[in-house]
Parts: structure tokens; sequence; C-alpha cells
């Protein structure tokens, strides 16, 4: 008898699910078995590429195949919530939830706690944690070869005009996006947490300076680690004319570690063993999403096949969604603000009726749906 695999179904076909169907094809332990959008000629476009089938109601696919165990959410950020939710709760399959995994911590804990209450499972997407520089400064930092960390800092200075806002009624809302922190920072400030630890508190000022969105275009923040280490971020997309640079840096007790690139892909700086910086660099020319997703699939697929644990825990997972809503509760309040003990944000995944009405399948009846 054959090991299971992850059986993998698309909902959401805009341009990274392409980077999932082609992660997943390079896979052995996982397949895909349908894609879905609600723009026929989106889903259409993966089916004939990768010969599965595709739909635009995902209700109905998900019944028309019982051999799919995990769904791949990669609908606009502020749906994640709602789509993983039914999933699980209806349809009785685990799910891969795209960055951000979802808009606050609230709805976050209740995804968690329904897929737990089903023996069900949730895998976030932090495919940049499997970069190879990002890999070997993470080692550097566990065996003591770079010592602890004294300042982290993180630079994104990236190109977002009006034009890129103005592709897609959620793009620069609240309510379906978020900002430059939320969709271009969450990475870097995920693998602040990933290198330095938890994080004691956070200021920070936000604004919107090079487009007609609601949503901020320029975070700058100062933080402190619980071991006392500082930090800063300044992301913004109202850099232009181009992308001029996304980098972490770590001043450590023994010595600088530096990643840049398009991903975080590109190790600079590496003192205690320079010579190292280019064979822990990849060429990610062609895909700003580099070659992560695959690491991830390939760890889905050993969930499945071996029962192997996922490296992103709940915990984990949470505590990035916390200092990502505390940056905002910073901005929102005026004052220092400690992740572990504040609210949701006021502003990030505020409800939007009209707007989310646009991202939803239209309701189909149980009774037709046992009939398909």
């Amino acid at each position: 008898m054959s090991s299971p695999i992850a059986q993998v179904a698309l909902i959401g076909c805009g341009r990274v699910s392409g980077h999932h169907c082609r992660s997943i094809a390079r896979t052995s332990s996982a397949r895909l078995a349908a894609v879905c959008d609600l723009e026929r000629y989106k889903a259409e476009a993966y089916a004939e590429e990768f010969g599965v089938p595709a739909y635009t109601d995902y209700r109905e696919m998900l019944v028309r195949h019982p051999e799919i165990n995990v769904v791949a959410v990669i609908t606009p950020s502020g749906m994640h919530y709602e789509h993983s939710l039914e999933i699980l709760r209806e349809f009785g399959r685990s799910v891969v939830v795209e960055k951000p995994t979802f808009m606050n911590v609230s709805e976050l804990d209740e995804v968690y706690d329904t897929a737990e209450s089903l023996g069900l499972s949730v895998f976030p997407v932090f495919q940049n944690r499997h970069n190879r520089a990002v890999w070997r400064v993470k080692r550097g930092l566990e065996n003591g070869e770079l010592g602890e960390v004294r300042v982290a800092s993180v630079r994104v200075r990236w190109c977002r005009p009006q034009s890129y806002y103005d592709l897609a009624p959620w793009r620069g809302t609240f309510a379906m996006d978020g900002g430059c922190l939320t969709n271009q920072g969450i990475h870097h400030i995920d693998l602040m947490r990933f290198f330095g630890g938890e994080i004691d508190r956070v200021s920070t000022r936000m604004g919107t300076l090079g487009a007609q969105i609601e949503v901020e275009d320029t975070t700058v923040a100062a933080l402190e680690f619980k071991s006392g280490a500082l930090g800063n971020i300044e992301i913004t997309t109202a850099a232009r004319f181009d992308d001029f640079e996304a980098s972490l840096s770590l001043v450590c007790e023994k010595g600088l570690a530096q990643i840049g690139g398009k991903a975080v892909n590109e190790l600079q700086v590496y003192t205690p063993a320079p010579e190292e910086c280019e064979a822990y660099s990849e060429d990610f020319t062609g895909s700003v999403y580099g070659n992560g997703h695959q690491v991830f699939y390939e760890e889905v697929g050993a969930f499945y096949e071996k029962g192997a644990a996922f490296s992103v825990s709940r915990q984990d997972n949470r505590n990035t969604i916390a200092l990502l809503n505390a940056f905002y509760v910073s901005d929102e309040t005026g004052s220092w603000v400690d992740p572990f003990h504040c609210p949701d944000s006021r502003r990030l995944g505020m409800s939007d009726e009209a707007l989310a009405d646009l991202y939803r399948t239209p309701g189909m009846a149980r009774s037709s749906l046992d009939s398909l």
C-alpha cells in the first residue's frame, strides 16, 4: 500500500498561485489535485498548464474531489480567515495559508482552535525561512558563531505606484490588504523574530506618502527585544521609480550578518566566514518568490507521508501576527506597545462586507452540493 501524500487544491489563482503549482509539481510527496478562482480564465490557465480540473466554486470542487486533503488559501489577505474557517468546518480539509496568514490574532486563534478541535492542520507560509542565506545566518546564531544579537535592522525601499494599487479593489485597503508592513514587510519582520527572538515593545509611525490609498505606504519603527537587543525597521513602497533595497542586518557580539537581494536571498555580509557569502546566496532572477515554496510543500508532504512535524508552530505563527498588529496599535495609540499584551488593531482587518462580497463564492445549498 502506497504512503499517503498531500493532495492539494488551490483557491485563488493570482500570480503567486503559479509558483505554488510549480512547487507542488516538483515535490514527490505532494500532488496538485485541482484549482479554483472566481474568474474562470485564471483557473483554466493553471488547469491547462498542470493538467488538473478547474473550478469557479471551491465548494463544488471539494465535493467532487474527496481525495483532496489540504486546500491552499491564496485569496486576498482579508479573506484568509473566512475561507479557512469554511474549509475546516464545512469540508473537513486542512489549510495552507499564504502571507499574511491572518490579519489579527483573534482570527488566527479561532482558525487554529477550529482546526485542532477537528483534528486538522494549518500550514502557514513563511517560505523565506528556507532560503540558503537565512539558513546560514540562523545556524551561525544557534552555534554561537555570531554570538548574541545586539542590533537588528530592516530596510525595504520599494516602488509601488498608484497603478499597482488600482489593479484590484482589495489592494491598499485595511480590510483586505494592509499596507507596506503587512503586504511587503511581513517576511522581514518575521525574520527579525526568527533571528533575534521575541520582542518586548515597539514604537511605530506610519504615513501614506506616495499613493492615494487608505493604508500606510511608509513605516518606521523602533523596537526592543526581550534579550535587550535593539532594532529598527524602515519599510516603504513610496520609493521612486524602482525597488532599490530589501535587506536585514544583524550586528552581533562576534560579527555582522547582512542578507539582501530580491527576497532575502543574498548573503551579502557574513564576517565570521566571508568566503561563504557566495555559496549561501541564490539567484532569484525571474521569480521574487524564490525556492522556499518547494521546501514548504516538501514539509507538508512529509507531514502526510511520515507524520513529520511542521516547522512553524501555532505559537510561532501567532507571535509574528501579534508583532504585526503591535506595530499598527502603536501607531494608532502613539505609544510603546507590548506585542504580547495588546488588542487587535482597530484598522487592520476591519470589516467591509461590500468589499468582501467581491471575493465570496455565491452560496450553494447543501442539498445541491450533495447531489453533485
